[in-house]
This record gives structure tokens, sequence and C-alpha cells, in this order.
């Protein structure tokens, strides 16, 4: 029997993919859930301390998400959410040790924030929501991206925050004595202003994209193609 006239099924991606794609962009921790705000007033300011907080929050929330999804058939229900908390303060204290002995003037930079990672909602949220019920591979890639998913977006703000408010990048000065640094880049609210700012744009961009699909979808207008308007 000939094959002939047979579509091809849509090319369905991978679970691992879609986790992925998820945490990166369409479910991203900041764009969509909302959560980790409170990161952008703390250290966006400097590029560095912003690299290390991101790797920070993904070693924690990637390694956490891991060791919960492997242990959740032995977790009781009623003390889940103190296991969670615990596993993952497990993690953030390694990096705090691991900053005191290796940077110890990051450490010292960051301060106090190091040790807040385990008050970030993303961590809680990616365990209470995905690793609570799924294998402990995809519970990993989980946390990785959207740990990754939310560094991309400090990341961003900044460079933007660093540049405006002290003329560098990473601590290396990219401008002239001529510049004039903008002091409102170096406060706490500049953060909330650009993030509002990177919201608007994202959920823009994703409305678009969807009124495109919608548009380009075959029988969008309600009439199938090809067909006039008699009965």
């Amino acid at each position: 029997m000939s094959d002939t006239g047979k579509t091809s099924a849509p090319v369905k991606m991978s679970p691992a993919g879609k986790v992925m794609r998820d945490g990166l962009w369409y479910n991203n921790p900041i764009f969509v859930q909302v959560l980790g705000i409170c990161s952008t007033l703390a250290v966006t300011n400097n590029l560095r301390n912003t690299l290390i907080m991101v790797l920070g929050v993904s070693f924690a929330t990637s390694m956490g998400s891991m060791t919960l999804s492997a242990l959740r058939e032995l977790i009781p229900r009623k003390v889940r959410m103190i296991v969670q908390v615990l596993v993952l303060s497990f993690y953030v204290i390694i990096i705090d040790i691991v900053l005191r002995a290796y940077q110890p003037a990051i450490s010292k930079q960051l301060g106090p924030y190091v040790g807040l990672i385990i008050t970030n909602c993303i961590l809680m949220g990616r365990a209470e929501a995905f690793a609570a019920s799924n294998p402990p591979g995809l519970a990993f890639l989980d946390g990785l991206a959207n740990g990754l998913g939310y560094g991309w977006v400090l990341l961003v703000i900044a460079i933007v925050r660093e540049f405006f408010g002290f003329g560098s990048l990473f601590g290396f000065k990219l401008v002239g004595d001529w510049f004039t640094p903008w002091t409102i880049m170096v406060m706490a609210p500049s953060a909330f202003f650009l993030v509002a700012i990177a919201l608007w744009i994202a959920n823009n961009y994703k409305a678009k994209v969807a009124a495109a699909a919608k548009a380009a979808a075959p029988g969008a207008a309600g009439v199938p193609a090809g067909q006039g308007g008699k009965p």
C-alpha cells in the first residue's frame, strides 16, 4: 500500500526541550510568574555581583529540584515544605561557603543576599510546582531553565544599570571623563522601572506573536479557503 497522500505528523518537542523552552521564555520566572523580583533591587547595579547571584540561584534551584524529586516518594506530605526548605538551604549554604573561601571580596559585597537566596520564590515555586511530581532529570532541567530564565533578565538589567550608573561593565571603565553617570541607575527604584519596561516589552511581543499565529491559522476568518459567502 502506497504512502502517497499521507500527511506527516507534526514534530513534537521532547519533554526536556519543552521544559527548557518554558523556563527560558514561555513560563519565564520574571515575565510570566513574576517571581524573584526583589533580587533586582539588591544586586543589579553591578554586573559581576549579578552574575554570581544568577549562578547561585541556578545551582540551588536545579540541584534542589533534582534532590527533592528523587526524595518525593519518601517525604511525608504534611512536612514536605519543611523538607523543601531544609534541602534548598543545604545548597544555599554550599554557595555561601564556596564564595567565602574563593571569592571573599564578592562575598563581602553581596553580604546577606547570598543567604537570602533561600527566600527567592523561584526555588520553592519550582520545588512545589514541578519537582514534586516529575522525575529527577526533568526536575533538574526545570530548575536550571528557570534559574537561567531568571538570570538572563537580571543580567540585561544589570548591564543597563551599571553602564549608565557607572559607565562600566564588570568594573571596567568603558567611557571617558566626559560621561555623566545617571545617579538614578545606581538607586534601587531604577530596577523596578527597568523590570516594568522589560515586562511590557516581553508581554507585548508575546501578544503580537499570538495574534499573528491566530490570524495565520486555517479557518481563522470563519470561512474555509476557496468558498464564497453564498449558502
